[in-house]
């Protein structure tokens, strides 16, 4: 059985004078019923009350709901709008960030958006984009500049190569470097091993500008930089992102700029041939290939099914029944057509769903025209009791049967507003499924396999094969609005 989701509550209102307008008890029951109608279970309650949206992340509730957050004992946080998250683009996209990286959910009961859902997910892509987005509008704007830099032979930002160093502008030979430089290549062409030179250069008590020993990587690097024979490379890397590799760029964008030579450019030659001989020798093998449904085939008999050794074949291991994986594959993209809903289906589902929502709609403005209502007369009540219109006993007699109907629809007006909610998400998950789905069967053959795994480890729950038949369980297809709503995997055969 599924365990219950572990949510967090998040309560944040800019001034005092929100506090008593916007209601946060309101807003907490609102949150609650939209929690209950979920199954979920309600952990903690962060309340940041008058605090301003500006900058929310170094505020103590906000370090308390990130710890609980790491730490698993909430996987989910449900707020009244992203605007009560925070003001602040840049924490609102660290914030999303955090959560896609924990594995939580964030849930905006205003926006209709709940990542635990196939169409809330896409909330994550979309904040993912915008940051993207930002980090390569500025990334260009470097890098438009850092080829004229590098051709006018100025600093790119960085330390200068080991053996050099920067003054003001010049890049001129560091002489105290200069000569352990030298001898790295010296001590590779005597010995052709990095870590025996790198071992030779620590024994002699060289080390690096930063104080360290010398690595075989370190050496590596050396090596293969051509500052050493007079060929000072820029604009010849570029970055994965943070806390990435780095990769080469096509030679065509490099600047290769004259500098004074460390060793001869035969010295430096020799070096790398030997280099690039090693290499050759010890290259590894190519990384296997991913099977797309890897983890989802099972047997009839309850076990799972695994490709071994080179063979593309998923196995069986105890009762051996065998489909090979491009015929596994062929069936579960002929099949995505067959996970869609008809048209009739989709436009009925769509219309009673649609309907449900706009009769919870009418109830609430019901509701609080009930309240409304009722507000007024208390007043009237209060005035007549003032003006020595009503004596205290019939005042009494009035104004407590429409007190207590008061607080009882006062009380509605959150759950209702949850119902509302959680239909909302519903029937907007279902529809972006269905309408993302209606696309896949074309564009399945030209997406990349990366892509076509997040697709099915979205939407599938199991592939069995038989002896004669293979069955697909998709895990996501829209069912019957209602405030308790379950996902019921959808079998679909291949005989």
């Amino acid at each position: 059985m599924e365990t219950a989701k572990n949510v967090g509550i998040w309560i944040r209102v800019s001034t005092e004078f929100q506090v008593d307008a916007e209601s946060p008890q309101h807003h907490e029951e609102r949150a609650k019923h939209y929690a209950l109608s979920k199954g979920w279970n309600i952990i903690e309650v962060y309340r940041l009350d008058a605090v301003s949206g500006k900058s929310v992340m170094e505020h103590p509730e906000t370090k308390r709901m990130l710890a609980d957050l790491r730490g698993k004992r909430i996987t989910g946080l449900i707020f009244s709008k992203l605007a009560r998250v925070a003001r602040n683009t840049k924490e609102l996209l660290e914030f999303s960030e955090i959560f896609r990286r924990e594995g939580g959910d964030l849930i905006s009961l205003s926006e209709s958006i709940d990542t635990s859902t196939p169409a809330g997910r896409l909330f994550y892509t979309m904040i993912a984009a915008m940051a993207a987005w930002e980090r390569e509008e500025i990334a260009e704007r470097v890098a438009a500049s850092v080829p004229i830099r590098a051709d006018l032979g100025k600093p790119l930002g960085g330390q200068a190569s080991f053996g050099y160093r920067w003054e003001g502008k010049d890049f001129v030979i560091d002489e105290e470097e200069a000569p352990i430089r030298k001898l790295v290549y010296e001590l590779f062409l005597k010995f052709k091993r990095r870590k025996t030179t790198a071992n030779e250069l620590n024994k002699k008590g060289y080390r690096t500008r930063n104080g360290s020993q010398f690595s075989d990587t370190t050496i590596t690097r050396l090596l293969r930089d051509p500052t050493a024979k007079g060929q000072r490379r820029a604009n010849y890397t570029k970055s994965l992102g943070e806390g990435k590799h780095w990769m080469y760029k096509d030679e065509k964008d490099w600047i290769v700029k004259e500098c004074p030579a460390i060793v001869s450019p035969e010295l430096w030659d020799e070096c790398n041939r030997i280099l690039d001989e090693q290499e050759r020798t010890r290259r590894k093998p190519g990384r296997q290939s991913v099977y797309l449904l890897a983890g989802f085939v099972h047997c009839s008999c309850g076990k799972k099914m695994y490709v071994f050794h080179q063979a593309p074949v998923y196995t069986c291991k105890s009762c051996k029944n065998r489909i090979a994986v491009e015929d596994i594959d062929e069936i579960y993209h002929s099949q995505l057509q067959a996970f869609l809903l008809t048209d009739s289906d989709l436009e009925t589902y769509l219309m009673e769903s649609n309907t449900l929502l706009q009769e919870k709609k009418r109830l609430l403005a019901l509701v609080q025209g009930e309240v409304s209502g009722l507000r007024r007369q208390m007043k009237e009540f209060i005035d007549m009791r003032v003006n020595r219109e009503l004596s205290p006993e019939r005042f009494q007699e009035y104004y407590a049967p429409v007190e207590v109907q008061l607080k009882q629809l006062e009380h509605q007006v959150p759950e209702l507003e949850a119902e509302i909610d959680f239909l909302k998400i519903q029937y907007l998950s279902s529809d972006t499924v269905l309408e993302e789905a209606r696309n896949l069967y074309d564009q399945w053959q030209s997406l990349p396999d990366d892509e076509k795994r997040n697709i099915i480890e979205t939407i599938t729950e199991s592939v069995i094969i038989g002896k004669d038949e293979v069955s697909i369980n998709f895990s996501y297809l829209p069912v019957p609005p209602s405030p308790n709503p379950g996902n019921s995997p959808r079998n679909l055969r291949d005989s």
